[in-house]
């Protein structure tokens, strides 16, 4: 009796022991794992419940089952043309066989540094077969779009709008894409969905999150802009100093037939007036012959002595009226 306690005693201890140890794991939903003793992998499980394992020599690895994403780097890539750009992609990825996944990277470090690896080449290798218009742009929709500047608060005359509308054009046709950065983002996929099933790893896919010009290639950029600006500035300054010539010419034009008027008036009116006088001094000469020549020889001294500062003798006929009024 007593040795039948011993032994169910001892049994008690060692199921105690046993439990304490943990033979027992939970595998939640979203998780696989990989259950490896001593180093070598004894199984596998994709199924979430209450899992045993072996106390003391199971190890027990749990991974992820959901999508997971990557994120790499900004990289700075030359295109087809040797034109500089830098373009951050990204992508999605599960890893589906647990197995070659611990085989081949073991920890997540591992595997984002082998997606880095895989992915920023195949990145690399479509981005520098291909125009840099294939990495920028997506449609061709580019061409259809009306770039002429706005002139709806210039002060034109009808017609002009349209005159100016074509000088101010910065409409450009520009070479048509055969693939856009959607299609460049499936090829990157499926060249580097060709190497990460090796690792246990499905690329769900790869995206271009974002390109930008770098600095060289910017500056070009800027320095297109400016020159297309300054063109639409210089068209605006040849209109309006064709403008200006236009209404100078037209004011000018104005200002001559208002001076010819004026002078035409001016010329009538001064011929009727010498006509008056004329007449006026024909009468006065018929009605006195005597005080004609007195009067016009007054006037005369009139207009004529205030121009001599000095006059040495007044003896002579045409002084005549200045000691008397007939003149002898």
């Amino acid at each position: 009796m007593r040795k039948a306690v011993t032994v169910l005693v001892v049994i008690g201890i060692v199921l105690i022991i046993f439990f304490v140890l943990g033979p027992f794991y939970v595998l939640e939903e979203g998780q696989q794992a990989v259950v490896t003793r001593f180093g070598a992998v004894v199984n596998t499980t994709t199924e979430a419940g209450l899992k045993f394992k072996m106390p003391l020599v199971d190890n027990v690895v749990k991974y992820s089952k959901k999508l997971l994403a990557w994120d790499g780097d900004a990289q700075r890539i030359p295109t087809q043309e040797t034109m500089f750009i830098w373009v951050d992609a990204t992508a999605r990825w599960l890893i589906e066989d647990p197995l070659k996944f611990y085989e081949s990277v073991t920890i997540m470090e591992n595997a984002y540094g082998r997606l880095d690896e895989v992915i920023d080449s195949a990145v690399r290798t479509v981005i520098s077969a291909n125009m840099l218009r294939e990495a920028v742009r997506d449609s061709n929709i580019i061409n259809t779009v009306d770039r002429t500047d706005q002139i709806d608060q210039v002060q034109t005359e009808e017609g002009d709008i349209e005159d100016i509308a074509a000088f101010t054009s910065t409409q450009e046709i520009y070479p048509d894409i055969s693939k856009g950065r959607e299609a460049l983002s499936k090829e990157m996929f499926e060249i580097a969905s060709v190497i990460t099933p090796q690792y246990g790893i499905i690329l769900e896919d790869i995206i271009i999150r974002q390109i930008r010009y770098s600095e060289d290639l910017t500056q070009s950029v800027f320095d297109r802009m400016i020159k297309q600006r300054n063109q639409i500035a210089e068209a605006y300054r040849s209109y309006g100093e064709g403008q200006m010539a236009e209404w100078v010419g037209k004011m000018s034009n104005e200002k001559r037939a208002v001076l010819s008027k004026a002078y035409e008036t001016a010329e009538e009116t001064k011929g009727n007036a010498d006509a008056e006088a004329t007449s006026i001094y024909a009468r006065a000469y018929e009605a006195d012959e005597e005080f004609f020549a007195f009067w016009r020889s007054i006037e005369s001294y009139r207009r004529i002595l205030p121009k001599f500062s000095k006059t040495l003798t007044t003896d002579m006929e045409y002084f005549k009226y200045l000691y008397t009024a007939s003149g002898n």
